[in-house]
Protein backbone atom coordinates (compact mmCIF):
# COMPACT_ATOMS: atom_id res chain seq x y z
CA UNK A 1 0.00 0.00 0.00
CA UNK A 2 1.50 3.41 -1.60
CA UNK A 3 0.37 6.83 0.02
CA UNK A 4 1.10 10.11 -1.39
CA UNK A 5 1.46 12.89 0.97
CA UNK A 6 1.37 16.16 -1.07
CA UNK A 7 1.88 19.58 0.66
CA UNK A 8 1.48 23.50 -0.78
CA UNK A 9 2.59 26.27 -0.95
CA UNK A 10 4.69 27.69 2.48
CA UNK A 11 4.39 24.31 4.34
CA UNK A 12 8.09 23.88 4.02
CA UNK A 13 8.50 26.86 6.24
CA UNK A 14 6.78 24.82 8.91
CA UNK A 15 8.33 25.34 12.45
CA UNK A 16 10.58 28.38 11.69
CA UNK A 17 8.27 30.26 14.06
CA UNK A 18 7.67 27.66 16.85
CA UNK A 19 5.06 30.38 18.25
CA UNK A 20 3.23 30.86 15.14
CA UNK A 21 0.00 28.77 14.05
CA UNK A 22 1.84 26.04 12.99
CA UNK A 23 4.16 24.61 15.90
CA UNK A 24 7.43 23.81 16.18
CA UNK A 25 7.94 20.73 14.07
CA UNK A 26 9.27 21.36 10.38
CA UNK A 27 7.83 19.61 7.47
CA UNK A 28 11.11 16.99 7.53
CA UNK A 29 9.61 16.24 11.25
CA UNK A 30 6.39 15.87 10.05
CA UNK A 31 7.42 13.41 6.78
CA UNK A 32 9.15 11.40 9.54
CA UNK A 33 5.90 11.05 11.72
CA UNK A 34 4.16 9.96 8.96
CA UNK A 35 6.88 7.28 7.22
CA UNK A 36 6.64 5.80 10.96
CA UNK A 37 3.42 5.51 11.04
CA UNK A 38 2.83 4.41 7.52
CA UNK A 39 5.73 1.60 8.45
CA UNK A 40 3.88 0.31 11.60
CA UNK A 41 0.75 0.08 9.54
CA UNK A 42 2.34 -1.86 6.41
CA UNK A 43 2.41 0.79 3.83
CA UNK A 44 4.88 3.67 3.00
CA UNK A 45 4.70 7.38 1.63
CA UNK A 46 6.51 9.57 -0.31
CA UNK A 47 6.50 13.05 1.16
CA UNK A 48 6.53 15.83 -1.36
CA UNK A 49 5.91 19.73 -1.50
CA UNK A 50 5.73 22.74 -3.88
CA UNK A 51 4.73 25.93 -4.05
CA UNK A 52 3.72 25.44 -7.23
CA UNK A 53 0.40 24.81 -8.13
CA UNK A 54 1.05 22.91 -11.60
CA UNK A 55 3.21 20.67 -10.11
CA UNK A 56 1.06 19.98 -6.89
CA UNK A 57 -1.73 18.67 -9.47
CA UNK A 58 0.94 16.87 -11.95
CA UNK A 59 1.68 14.95 -9.36
CA UNK A 60 -1.90 14.25 -8.28
CA UNK A 61 -2.46 12.85 -11.76
CA UNK A 62 0.31 10.95 -11.59
CA UNK A 63 -0.31 8.87 -8.56
CA UNK A 64 -3.19 7.96 -11.03
CA UNK A 65 -2.57 4.09 -11.19
CA UNK A 66 0.82 4.51 -8.75
CA UNK A 67 -0.61 5.49 -5.43
CA UNK A 68 -3.49 4.09 -3.12
CA UNK A 69 -4.42 7.19 -1.43
CA UNK A 70 -3.44 10.77 -1.21
CA UNK A 71 -3.25 13.00 2.15
CA UNK A 72 -2.76 16.81 0.78
CA UNK A 73 -2.49 20.14 2.72
CA UNK A 74 -3.00 22.45 0.00
CA UNK A 75 -1.28 25.32 2.15
CA UNK A 76 -2.67 28.65 0.73
CA UNK A 77 -4.21 26.94 -2.42
CA UNK A 78 -6.51 25.06 -0.22
CA UNK A 79 -8.56 28.32 -0.75
CA UNK A 80 -8.31 29.09 -3.83
CA UNK A 81 -7.72 25.85 -6.14
CA UNK A 82 -10.50 24.70 -8.62
CA UNK A 83 -7.68 22.65 -10.29
CA UNK A 84 -6.38 20.97 -7.06
CA UNK A 85 -10.18 20.16 -6.57
CA UNK A 86 -10.57 18.92 -10.10
CA UNK A 87 -7.33 16.85 -9.40
CA UNK A 88 -8.44 15.31 -6.63
CA UNK A 89 -11.99 14.44 -7.76
CA UNK A 90 -10.40 12.21 -10.64
CA UNK A 91 -7.94 10.68 -8.26
CA UNK A 92 -9.94 7.65 -7.73
CA UNK A 93 -8.63 6.51 -4.19
CA UNK A 94 -9.06 7.84 -1.05
CA UNK A 95 -7.94 11.68 0.02
CA UNK A 96 -7.80 13.74 3.14
CA UNK A 97 -6.91 17.21 3.21
CA UNK A 98 -4.92 18.14 6.69
CA UNK A 99 -4.83 21.30 7.88
CA UNK A 100 -2.22 21.92 10.51
CA UNK A 101 -3.71 24.83 12.16
CA UNK A 102 -7.97 25.27 12.54
CA UNK A 103 -8.40 27.47 10.05
CA UNK A 104 -12.27 28.46 11.56
CA UNK A 105 -10.27 30.45 14.11
CA UNK A 106 -8.43 32.21 11.67
CA UNK A 107 -9.11 34.50 9.17
CA UNK A 108 -13.08 34.35 7.12
CA UNK A 109 -10.93 33.67 3.72
CA UNK A 110 -9.58 29.84 5.08
CA UNK A 111 -12.97 29.06 5.97
CA UNK A 112 -14.01 27.55 2.75
CA UNK A 113 -12.30 25.39 0.69
CA UNK A 114 -12.90 23.95 -2.63
CA UNK A 115 -10.50 20.80 -2.38
CA UNK A 116 -12.41 19.86 0.56
CA UNK A 117 -15.15 18.81 -1.94
CA UNK A 118 -12.98 16.24 -3.68
CA UNK A 119 -12.04 14.67 -0.18
CA UNK A 120 -12.88 11.72 1.44
CA UNK A 121 -12.15 13.64 4.69
CA UNK A 122 -10.52 16.91 6.56
CA UNK A 123 -8.06 16.94 9.54
CA UNK A 124 -8.24 20.32 10.66
CA UNK A 125 -6.67 21.88 13.64
CA UNK A 126 -4.96 18.84 15.32
CA UNK A 127 -1.48 20.38 14.78
CA UNK A 128 1.42 17.72 13.24
CA UNK A 129 -0.32 14.93 14.29
CA UNK A 130 -3.52 15.55 11.68
CA UNK A 131 -0.91 14.06 8.88
CA UNK A 132 -0.34 11.21 11.15
CA UNK A 133 -3.82 10.84 11.67
CA UNK A 134 -4.83 11.15 7.74
CA UNK A 135 -1.97 8.60 7.23
CA UNK A 136 -3.55 6.16 8.96
CA UNK A 137 -7.49 7.20 7.79
CA UNK A 138 -6.39 6.32 4.10
CA UNK A 139 -5.24 2.91 5.10
CA UNK A 140 -7.94 2.54 7.60
CA UNK A 141 -10.23 3.24 4.44
CA UNK A 142 -8.43 0.90 2.28
CA UNK A 143 -8.91 -1.91 4.39
CA UNK A 144 -12.54 -1.33 4.95
CA UNK A 145 -13.35 -1.67 1.49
Amino acid sequence: MHIEVLNGPNTNLYGLDPNGPYGKLTLADIEERCRAKAETLGATVRFRQSSAEGELIDWIHQARGKADGIVINGGSLSYTSIGLMDALASFGGPSFQVHVSNVFKREAIRHHSPISQAVAGCLIGLGARGYEFAVEAVIRTLRED
